[in-house]
C-alpha cells in the first residue's frame, strides 16, 4: 500500500468521523429546538393563565366595589339574571336531546371545554345575543357577588323605578369591561332576546352559575 492510498483511506475515515459529528450536532440542535418550543409553549400558556387570573381578579374587585342603592342593584341584577337564563334556555332549545344532561348553566359551561357539539352551540348562542365569553364571565361574577342579597324586578317594575339604566351604568361602573358587559346585557333584554321571567325555569338559576373566583 503506497502513501497515496494510505492518505486517501485516512482522509475518508476522517471525513466519516466529521460526518458522524455533524449528524450528532444536528441531532442535538433538533433536541434543543424541541426543548425551546416546549418551553415557549409552556411560557405562553403560563402567561395566558396569569393574564386570565389577573383579569378575573380585576373583574371581581370591580364588581365588589360597585356602590348602588338596593333598588339600583335589584334592577341590574334583574337584567343579569334574565340574560344568564336566556343563554341557558337557548342552548337547551338547540340541544333538546341533552336537556337532562345540562340542567344548569354551569353544566353547559363545563362541557363546552371537551364537547365540541356543545361548544359550537354555545358560541352560536353568544353570537345571536351579541355577547362574548368575557361578558359571561363579568355577568357571572356580578351574580356571584350580589345574587345572595338582590331580588328580581319585573320589566314593569324596572321601568317604574328607573327611567335610564344605561345612564346609571355609564356613570356608576368605572371598570370598562364590566360596564360594557352590563350595557350589552341591558341591550339583549331591551331587544326582547331574553326570557322575561326566570322564575319559570325548572331549575333555580343560582345553582346554574359557576364560581369564577378561586
Amino acid at each position: 500500500m503506497n502513501n497515496e492510498t494510505t492518505t486517501l483511506i485516512s482522509l475518508k475515515e476522517a471525513m466519516k468521523r466529521v460526518d458522524h459529528k455533524l449528524q450528532a450536532l444536528e441531532a442535538q440542535f433538533r433536541e434543543l429546538d424541541f426543548t425551546k418550543d416546549n418551553l415557549m409553549q409552556k411560557f405562553e400558556h403560563h402567561s395566558k393563565t396569569l393574564a386570565s387570573q389577573a383579569a378575573q381578579d380585576e373583574m371581581w374587585t370591580a364588581v365588589r366595589a360597585l356602590e348602588f342603592t338596593s333598588m339600583e342593584l335589584n334592577i341590574l341584577y334583574s337584567y343579569v339574571i334574565e340574560v344568564l337564563t336566556c343563554l341557558h334556555t337557548r342552548v337547551l332549545e338547540k340541544l333538546p336531546d341533552l336537556v337532562r344532561g345540562l340542567p344548569t348553566l354551569a353544566s353547559v359551561l363545563r362541557r363546552t371545554v371537551k364537547n365540541e357539539r356543545i361548544r359550537v352551540v354555545w358560541d352560536s348562542v353568544l353570537e345571536e345575543c351579541g355577547l362574548q365569553e368575557g361578558d359571561v364571565t363579568a355577568l357571572c361574577t356580578f351574580f356571584i357577588a350580589h345574587g345572595n342579597k338582590a331580588e328580581h324586578y319585573t320589566d314593569k317594575a324596572r321601568q317604574m323605578c328607573l327611567r335610564d339604566i344605561t345612564l346609571l351604568i355609564t356613570h356608576m361602573v368605572k371598570n370598562q369591561a364590566l360596564q360594557d358587559s352590563l350595557l350589552r346585557a341591558v341591550q339583549v333584554i331591551e331587544k326582547g332576546k331574553a326570557v322575561r321571567t326566570p322564575e319559570e325555569q325548572k331549575s333555580p338559576l343560582k345553582e346554574s352559575i359557576p364560581s369564577f373566583k378561586n
